[in-house]
């Protein structure tokens, strides 16, 4: 089978005619049922009814076979500008200038919708780019229809301290004076500089604030899940961030750093690997969310790191991997996400089925990847095949409730009613 490419007219603005998508199955994932048939109406850029008594006049159907219709899977945790094609080098961060990196991204993100990841949060650069929000761009080449590519949620920089785990010295211990950034490009400390830093990114275009509450794994400056902003500076980003309507995720490993960061209102934990079952009650209580990204534990490639790095890694992550695991059990709200490049970008398969293997039913792993997911970054006009909700559809073979390796396997891909995949038409 071949895959049919949409041609420079998909792209136009004209108005399309409605398409009728037909399959032999659709997902309802808030009901966690398998309908058939499966048929969806779209028209414009939105679901107008499903399994339809009637056609309006024009409507082009799409039969797509004995496949499964699902909504388009959303990764909350993706770094669009790293790794992909020909990253081989461990100095790309001191190589690459902001416009090969930015090409970079367009060709992560078109390879990741085409896997049927239809909704990303970009969660943080930590690489000079003269305080442009690279990641706003994309979003916004996206939009305008230049480039393929998921709906972007940007983050802007990523906010840490000199030092902390997104200071670009985290990978590669660089020495004094190599690759500086400034405020506005994340690197801040003290209260007034974090609130600056916020202010910024929200000023420019950040749909939600990424801060760095810990240590990492795999970074040079201390233990794994230390915590390194104060409860202050912490308080502070959520302040800016919160008045501005926008939510706050977390990179944070350790227990006492989680806790800091959940009481100071922070929404979502990045990770939360070392959490205690205290912490995980706490989040449950308050309703945060975490992203677990479980599979880059198993996936992850260290071999190129420092010896100490790798002893960390192995270390943690068989503890993060029952962490999220507790996690599940005691009912925090999980929201898919593979921080990739940890993992390469659009296998986001990997996640669905490292969620399970932690104790998720097949279709909680597919809601944490579409309703969850939704719910986080309040969005309610998409994870779920409904009447009004946009188009974001993507068709998979066989019934992902009892296979989840089925969405590895992605033949269909619709966003907002454009068509950017179909792989189930015999060339």
């Amino acid at each position: 089978m071949a895959a049919r490419e949409p041609g420079p007219s998909a792209r136009d603005k004209a108005p399309r005619p409605p398409v009728l998508l037909r399959a032999a199955r659709l997902l309802d994932v808030e009901k966690g049922e398998i309908a058939e048939p499966g048929e969806v109406l779209v028209v414009g850029e939105r679901i107008a009814e499903i399994r339809p008594a009637r056609l309006p006049e024009g409507t082009v159907v799409h039969d797509l076979g004995d496949v499964t219709l699902l909504p388009g899977l959303m990764d909350m945790e993706v770094n669009l500008f790293l790794g992909g094609p020909d990253h081989r080098s461990p100095l790309i961060p001191v190589q690459e200038d902001p416009a090969v990196r930015t090409l970079r991204a367009a060709a992560n993100a078109r390879r990741t919708l085409r896997r049927g990841w239809t909704t990303v949060r970009n969660l943080g650069l930590f690489v000079q780019t003269g305080g442009v929000l690279l990641d706003v761009a994309l979003k916004k080449a996206i939009d305008l229809g230049w480039v393929e590519g998921p709906r972007v949620v940007p983050a802007g920089h990523a906010i840490a301290p000199t030092g902390g785990h997104l200071d670009p010295t985290m990978f590669q211990a660089l020495a004094p004076g190599v690759l500086p950034l400034t405020v506005e490009e994340g690197i801040a400390n003290g209260v007034a500089e974090v609130r600056k830093a916020v202010r910024y990114q929200i000023k420019y275009g950040a749909r939600v604030i990424k801060v760095c509450a810990s240590n990492g794994v795999m970074s040079h400056t201390g233990p794994a899940g230390a915590q390194q902003y104060s409860d202050e500076e912490l308080r502070a980003a959520v302040d800016e961030a919160h008045r501005a309507g926008l939510k706050v995720a977390a990179h944070c490993m350790g227990d006492s750093a989680i806790r800091a960061a959940v009481e100071a209102g922070i929404d979502c934990i990045e990770h939360g690997f070392l959490a205690s079952d205290a912490t995980l009650d706490l989040m449950a209580e308050r309703g945060t969310f975490l992203v677990a990204t479980t599979s880059l534990t198993e996936g992850m490639n260290t071999t190129h790191a420092d010896p100490e790095l790798q002893a960390k890694a192995a270390d943690v992550f068989p503890r993060a991997r029952e962490s999220t695991a507790r996690a599940i059990r005691r009912g925090v709200k999980v929201a898919l996400g593979t921080d990739a490049p940890a993992i390469p970008h659009g296998r986001g398969v990997m996640e669905l089925l490292a969620l399970a293997d932690r104790g998720m039913r097949p279709v909680d792993a597919l809601r944490a990847a579409t309703t969850v997911a939704a719910e986080l970054i309040d969005a309610d006009d998409r994870g779920r095949i409904a009447p009004g909700l946009l188009a974001d559809v993507i068709a998979v073979p066989g019934d992902p409730l009892t296979d989840l390796s089925v969405t590895g396997r992605v033949c269909f891909v619709m966003k907002g009613g454009q068509v950017y995949r179909d792989d189930t038409q015999v060339s």
